[in-house]
């Protein structure tokens, strides 16, 4: 490791001390999401619903539906092998969320389990579009200045204490069928204005229950002051019986969007990944460490040998010393033989011509010719020395390349 990257090191560590320092102190500042979760200690979680639902609850048995859609838990209750087709459970179905959280299919199944005689309460600031076609209702919301709100039961038999509530939206009904439903409840901004927010909508054999401030459910408004009393009032409607609570939506402590997301639910994808992605980081580490700079590039050295030959060549021929250029030739051309070829250039005969030809694989015609000419030269058969050394050359040039 070198000196750089140890200084980096030590940079990097002390201003995650100077974090850690500065943020010891902080409070932490409070999560004010609705997650609706059973698990959630913050304002909005169901943390206290989830722990004191049998006392608000009395005659109740609850059983949480935490692991599949309500279409695929009701359906699962459904017995078809009997002559009469009914459920092999009774009682309702209870859905507290922030928003709509039932899927279209599960909208389905629901309305045919409420149509058996059963019955479902939804306690959520907007419902499946599917939902309140059905029933033919709307609901509507209308943002305030965060003031108080007051919210109160519509039947004095049960409560008629008004509740003060303090939030900047407000969720309500803004249509519903009068003829066919029951209002259970009201609540008023700061403008006096009267919208409905509980109703009771009969079904077949069975009933709808609506309601619009899941927030009174909370972990928030359960603490404070006499709020309780006002979600023990709602409560108190669902009928005798079973209870099947679904908190599926509300234990997944937030629906991530990330592209990712599949990968994640699945343990095994999820460690594959996390695993590649650590592979990845040591490969850039040590690779980033080993990798070798880049190697210069080096020109060779020039022939300055060829180049001084070219230039005594052109000497001798301006000079017009064509013998002495014949026998510079020559003896290279000889030279260049014996140390590539490794053949005896002592007789220029037969032999020398065979053995050329078979390590050269040069035209037989060609070195014989070339063989000729020196020869011719040496014993001073020539004529004109610069046709000679025209001929010598070019023969010459056919052998070496």
């Amino acid at each position: 490791m070198n000196k750089s990257i140890k200084i980096y090191i030590a940079i990097l560590v002390f201003v995650l001390a100077l974090i850690l320092i500065s943020d010891r102190d902080q409070k932490k500042p409070i999560d004010w999401r609705p997650t609706f979760s059973v698990h959630d200690k913050i304002p909005y979680g169901l943390y206290i619903l989830n722990n004191e639902i049998k006392p608000l609850l009395k005659n109740h048995k609850i059983e949480r539906i935490a692991d599949v859609t309500p279409y695929e838990f009701l359906d699962s209750k459904y017995d078809a092998d009997t002559l009469v087709e009914n459920y092999k459970i009774e009682g309702t179905f209870l859905s507290i969320a922030d928003v709509e959280n039932i899927d279209e299919q599960s909208v389905k199944e629901l309305f045919y389990f409420v149509s058996h005689g059963n019955n479902a309460f939804l306690s959520m600031r907007t419902f499946p579009e599917a939902l309140m076609d059905s029933l033919k209702i709307d609901t509507k919301y209308e943002f305030h200045e965060p003031k108080n709100n007051t919210i109160w039961m519509a039947n004095k038999n049960v409560s008629s204490k008004k509740y003060v509530f303090q939030q900047a939206v407000e969720d309500y009904f803004s249509k519903i069928d009068t003829a066919n439903t029951t209002v259970l409840g009201y609540q008023s901004n700061q403008k006096k204005e009267k919208h409905i927010n509980f109703i009771k909508i009969p079904y077949k054999q069975g009933n709808f229950y609506l309601h619009t401030q899941p927030a009174a459910f909370t972990n928030f408004h359960l603490l404070k002051k006499d709020h309780f009393q006002y979600a023990e009032n709602v409560l108190s409607y669902i009928p005798k019986g079973d209870v099947f609570w679904y908190t599926k939506l509300q234990n997944d402590k937030s629906i991530s969007h990330s592209p990712l997301r599949y990968i994640h639910s699945q343990p095994a994808l999820k460690w594959a990944w996390y695993l590649s992605l650590i592979g990845i980081l040591i490969f850039i580490i040590f690779n980033a460490k080993r990798k070798q700079r880049i190697v210069p590039i080096v020109k060779p050295l020039p022939n300055l040998t060829v180049e001084f030959t070219k230039t005594i060549g052109n000497l001798y021929y301006q000079e017009g010393d064509h013998e002495n250029l014949i026998d510079k030739k020559i003896i290279y051309f000889l030279e260049k033989i014996r140390n590539e070829y490794l053949i005896d250039t002592t007789k220029l005969d037969d032999v020398f011509i065979q053995k050329l030809h078979h390590k050269t694989g040069k035209d037989i015609a060609d070195i014989q010719e070339l063989v000729f000419l020196i020869n011719e030269h040496r014993n001073s058969y020539h004529g004109s020395l610069e046709e000679d050394l025209i001929r010598i050359n070019n023969a010459i040039e056919k052998i070496l390349h």
